[in-house]
């Protein structure tokens, strides 16, 4: 959802005006001298090659581009209010190990570095200490839990510590309008585990947000996408449309803070994605960041 910086190719059918010329209705436009064509042509051939090399440049880094406006599901308009995030790349994986969805990794196991597959903040944003990490990028499990209410925390992080967990990495940034997000990616030893977790979901109890309901535009994303594998809209290679919900605080009255939360189930790695704003969570960069962070993990 975030909007990619790109140079869009002019129409065939439009021309390209020269500087300094300028066309007189009716009258014939004298044909350039030799000299006059032999620099054009060569000023196309020296723009050819840039582009080309723009190309190819692109195809080799695989970068995760950030999609255009009219690729959000629902949302089209020219200025939504969605975040500039830096270009994504996924991270190197060890030598010989398989992709978390390549075919020859039927458990979907992630073999990159954790803190790799965490998307990062956008342009703007300062960090929020809310999220405490190690020097490392981990966090605790209790770091992790001061996001769920006190009562729940206990038996949370009994069935953390017991079922399978392997490693928590965070990051929380603050945006200028005052909007709060943290993500927080959880690896278990197995997808098994992840299906098991019962820490995201609309049943969930945040600190802030005890009540949560399914968040009515991403509903109609993921009730309009056919099949049984249904990737996001314009999306290739992240999670599938079924692997990602998204939850909302029931919307508060006057300017009280609200709360949205992602879930994401990528194999082996639960995604958790949280923000919070007064007077509400707009719905362009909450969907914006948990589809970023869905690319980096599918």
């Amino acid at each position: 959802m975030s909007e990619q910086n790109t140079t869009e190719a002019v129409p065939a059918a439009q021309s390209v005006p020269v500087a300094g010329a300028v066309p007189v209705a009716g009258a014939a436009v004298p044909a350039a001298a030799p000299e006059d064509r032999r620099k054009l042509f060569a000023a196309l051939r020296w723009t050819a090659a840039v582009l080309v090399f723009a190309a190819v440049g692109t195809g080799v880094t695989y970068g995760i581009a950030r999609p255009e406006r009219t690729d959000i599901p629902g949302l089209s308009t020219r200025d939504d209010g969605r975040w500039t995030y830096p270009t994504l790349a996924k991270p190197a994986l060890p030598a010989g190990a398989p992709l978390a969805k390549g075919p020859d990794n039927k458990a979907r196991t992630h073999y990159a570095p954790l803190t790799g597959l965490l998307l990062p903040a956008p342009e703007g944003a300062k960090p929020d200490g809310a999220v405490k990490t190690d020097k490392d990028g981990a966090v605790s499990v209790d770091a992790f839990l001061e996001d769920y209410v006190p009562d729940g925390r206990a038996k949370l992080k009994e069935v953390l510590e017991h079922e399978g967990l392997r490693q928590i990495v965070g990051r929380g940034w603050t945006m200028p309008d005052g909007t709060r997000t943290r993500v927080y990616l959880l690896r278990f030893h197995a997808e098994g585990f992840v299906d098991a977790f019962r820490g995201c979901n609309v049943n969930t109890q945040l600190a802030g947000a005890p009540v949560l309901e399914r968040d009515p535009s991403w509903r109609d994303v993921q009730d309009t996408q056919p099949g049984p594998e249904r990737p996001i809209a314009g999306y290739a290679g992240g999670l599938d449309v079924s692997e990602v919900n998204l939850y909302q605080e029931p919307r508060p009255a006057g300017g009280d803070e609200q709360t949205g939360l992602g879930c994401l189930r990528a194999g082996d790695v639960q995604g958790v994605v949280i923000q919070t704003r007064k007077s509400g969570v707009a719905t362009v960069p909450f969907h914006q960041t948990v589809i970023l962070q869905s690319q980096l993990l599918g």
